[in-house]
């Protein structure tokens, strides 16, 4: 009899004190995040893919490239679009490669994949996604090298749905530093204008003001920038419901950005339950098509940059 193999892959749980973390084989996926038996995060089940990009890696770019297409050092390129409804290149590259143990122990694992040349993207990258839990919550340390010969074009980010054990997320109370969104045009969610300094528009008196806020009845699928970062140099969003919390903190500097999405139009049995998604990331939508916050790693360089959870 054949060996059965999960949709998710090999499984690793990470475990500190109360906090225990689940990632998986299939695209390094924070599939679970619990702390005293309480989720942090709204993930996938063991048997099946990580649908709706829950807890998934956005590598080498985040959000969407309208029409799948960009150019660097004066080449255009044409991505798959794997957003075919709305005609984009979305969320990257890497959400189901199979990626490998490199260290493994009872508090920490780190898994790594390469990413070869394809359709739209010339440059080979070795990747590492570092998980550790310990008093100070769950950190997620992704590591990315180019190991082509030209520089490439990167963003990263990751799609973790947090929650706070809320039926529904209009339920949740929300801390959100962000003085600034991008306006995106509703039906392909690009760039109202042609460029990010174009579409950016201040939060004061819109929906998308969530520096104190409930979620309600709020449909937010927004990136947003101007993060507040507190003394240690990092940027805090904070989800609440009945005496819970739980935080996504991103260095300031590394993620100057985040997505923030209430799920609303999701398929029946997932739309605006539990799990808000809150993205740290590295660069606005259409990045790689307006050359705006685009990291340019050059050969044999590295990149890496930290972010995390805590249960309060």
């Amino acid at each position: 009899m054949s060996e059965q193999v999960l949709p998710s892959g090999a499984q690793w749980t990470i475990r500190h004190g109360d906090l225990e973390a689940v990632v998986t084989e299939v695209g390094a996926t924070l599939r679970s995040c619990t702390y005293a038996g309480r989720p942090l995060v709204a993930g996938s089940p063991q048997d099946a893919p990580a649908l709706h990009a829950r807890g998934t890696v956005l590598i080498p770019w985040v959000n969407r490239i309208r029409d799948g297409r960009y150019t660097v050092d004066g080449v255009e390129r044409q991505l798959a679009l794997t957003e075919p409804a709305r005609h984009n290149a979305l969320h990257g590259l890497v959400q189901w490669l199979p990626w490998a143990p490199v260290h493994v122990a009872d508090d920490r694992v780190t898994l790594g994949a390469r990413l070869h040349p394809q359709q739209g993207w010339d440059w080979t990258l070795d990747l590492l996604m570092g998980y550790r839990v310990g008093d100070d919550g769950l950190t997620v340390t992704p590591t990315v090298t180019n190991l082509a010969s030209t520089a490439a074009p990167l963003g990263v980010g990751a799609h973790p749905y947090l929650t706070v054990g809320e039926d529904r997320v209009d339920d949740l109370e929300i801390r959100c530093p962000a003085a600034s969104y991008v306006a995106v045009d509703p039906e392909r969610l690009l760039l109202v204008g042609d460029t990010v300094a174009d579409s950016l528009r201040p939060v004061d008196g819109t929906p998308q003001d969530l520096r104190e806020a409930t979620v309600g009845d709020r449909e937010l699928d927004t990136a947003m920038t101007g993060l507040a970062a507190d003394d240690d140099g990092r940027w805090r969003i904070t989800l609440s419901h009945r005496g819970r919390s739980t935080t996504l903190w991103a260095d300031a500097q590394a993620y100057p950005w985040t997505q923030v999405y209430t799920g609303h139009d999701l398929p029946e049995g997932y739309a605006r339950t539990s799990g808000l998604a809150v993205e740290p990331l590295t660069s606005a939508p259409e990045a790689f098509r307006t050359g705006e916050d685009v990291l340019r790693l050059d050969p044999g360089r590295s990149w890496s940059a930290s972010w995390g959870l805590t249960p309060w």
